[in-house]
C-alpha cells in the first residue's frame, strides 16, 4: 500500500522530528496557546528563553489574567510586536471571565479570542486535544507550496485558498498532534526559505517544486511597496538627580503601552510644551544621532534632543502615565525599543 503525504510526514517525524521543545512537555491549552503567538514572526531559539520566563511568572492562565498590563509587556520586552502581547492579556482575561478559565474547545469560539486567527486556533486545538484541524503557518504554506506548485504570494487570497485546501487534504486520520508538529518542523528545518534540504525531505518523490528543480520560486514573493518615512522629535529630558522623563504610549498603535520618550512633531511643539511645563529651567544640551525604527507599514526616524534642567520639576512628577526612570536600573514595566537602545549610549 503507497504512503501517503501524511504517512511520510509522520515518519520523518518520528525520526527526526522536534520533541523537546518547552511547549511540548505538558502541552495544555495555555501553554500551546502561548508558545504559538510568541512564535509568530518570530524563531523558535529566540523564543524559548522568553517562553520559560513567561511561564515561570505566570504558569497559568488566571494568574496572567490577573496581572497588570505593564507585567506582560515586560517579560515580552524585546520580542517585538507587541500587540500580540497586549492581545495576550486581553485574551487572558476574557477565557477568565467568559470561559471560566478554561480554554474553549470549538474552533467557532476559539477564533472570538483577541489575536486568535484560524490557523494559532487549529494549532491550539491540535497540539493540545489532539483534534483534526489543518493550520496554515508560514512554514507550512511552504511546504505545501513547493509540494503543489502554487504559484503567487501566500497572502493572496487566491493562493490562501488553494493552500487550505491542500491542507485540509492530507490532514491524516489519527495522531493530528504529531502532524501539525511534523509540518513546522519540516518548515522550519528542512523546507526553509532559501536554502531547502531537499535530499533530505521526505516528500522529495512527490514535490512537484523539486522536480522543477526551483523550490526557492515558491511561494511566491510579497509584492514589494515603498514604505512611508516619518519623522519625529524624541525628548530626553533629564533631571537634576539624572532621571529621564518617560510617558506611556496608548494602549494600541506603536509601542503600545510601553514606556517611551515624549515625542513631538516638531521643535516648535517641543518648545512650547516644554515652556508650558518647565520654563525658563531648561536648555538644549545635546542633539543626539538620528535613531531610524522600521516598522510593518511604515519607517520611522526619530531625532533625539537631550533637555538637562537645571532645577527639580514642580508640575509633572510621577504618575498619571508619566515616569522619571534611571538609565540602567531596573524597572517592571515594559520599555519601547527607542528608550532601550538610547539608554545603551547615553550618560
Amino acid at each position: 500500500m503507497m504512503a501517503t503525504f501524511a504517512d511520510k510526514v509522520l515518519a520523518w517525524f518520528d525520526r527526526h522530528g522536534r520533541k523537546d521543545l518547552p511547549w511540548q512537555q505538558n502541552p495544555t491549552p495555555y501553554r500551546v496557546w502561548v508558545s504559538e503567538i510568541m512564535l509568530q514572526q518570530t524563531q523558535v531559539t529566540t523564543v524559548i528563553p522568553y517562553y520559560e520566563r513567561f511561564m515561570q511568572r505566570f504558569p497559568d492562565v488566571q494568574t496572567l489574567a490577573d496581572a497588570p498590563p505593564d507585567d506582560v509587556l515586560k517579560l515580552w520586552e524585546g520580542l517585538g510586536y507587541y500587540s500580540r502581547a497586549r492581545n495576550l492579556h486581553k485574551t487572558a482575561q476574557q477565557v477568565r471571565d467568559v470561559y471560566a478559565g478554561e480554554f474553549p474547545t470549538t474552533m467557532t469560539d476559539m477564533e472570538t479570542l483577541p489575536g486568535i486567527g484560524h490557523s494559532t486556533a487549529a494549532a491550539i486545538l491540535s497540539l493540545s486535544h489532539g483534534q483534526r484541524e489543518a493550520i496554515l503557518d508560514g512554514n507550512v504554506k511552504r511546504v505545501l507550496a513547493r509540494y503543489h506548485t502554487v504559484a503567487g504570494w501566500a497572502g493572496e487570497p487566491r493562493v490562501q485558498k488553494q493552500l487550505w485546501a491542500y491542507a485540509e487534504q492530507h490532514l491524516p486520520a489519527e495522531r493530528n498532534a504529531a502532524y501539525t508538529q511534523a509540518m513546522m518542523d519540516m518548515g522550519a528545518t528542512l523546507c526553509t526559505r532559501s536554502k531547502p534540504l531537499c535530499l533530505l525531505c521526505p516528500l522529495q518523490d512527490g514535490c512537484q517544486a523539486f522536480k522543477q528543480g526551483k523550490p526557492q520560486a515558491y511561494p511566491g514573493k510579497r509584492p514589494t511597496k515603498e514604505l512611508p518615512e516619518k519623522t519625529a522629535l524624541a525628548l530626553l529630558l533629564r533631571n537634576t538627580a539624572g532621571e529621564l522623563l518617560l510617558q506611556q504610549r496608548p494602549p494600541t498603535g506603536v509601542w503600545g503601552g510601553l514606556w517611551s520618550f515624549p515625542e513631538f512633531a516638531d521643535e516648535t511643539a517641543l518648545h512650547d510644551w516644554l515652556a508650558q511645563h518647565f520654563a525658563p529651567t531648561q536648555a538644549i544640551a545635546t542633539r543626539l544621532p538620528v535613531l531610524t525604527h522600521t516598522f510593518s507599514h511604515y519607517r520611522l526616524h526619530l531625532q533625539p534632543l537631550q533637555v538637562d534642567l537645571d532645577a527639580q520639576p514642580a508640575r509633572i512628577m510621577e504618575g498619571n502615565g508619566w515616569l522619571w526612570y534611571k538609565a540602567n536600573t531596573e524597572y517592571t514595566g515594559g520599555l519601547s525599543a527607542a528608550v532601550r537602545q538610547f539608554f545603551q549610549t547615553i550618560d
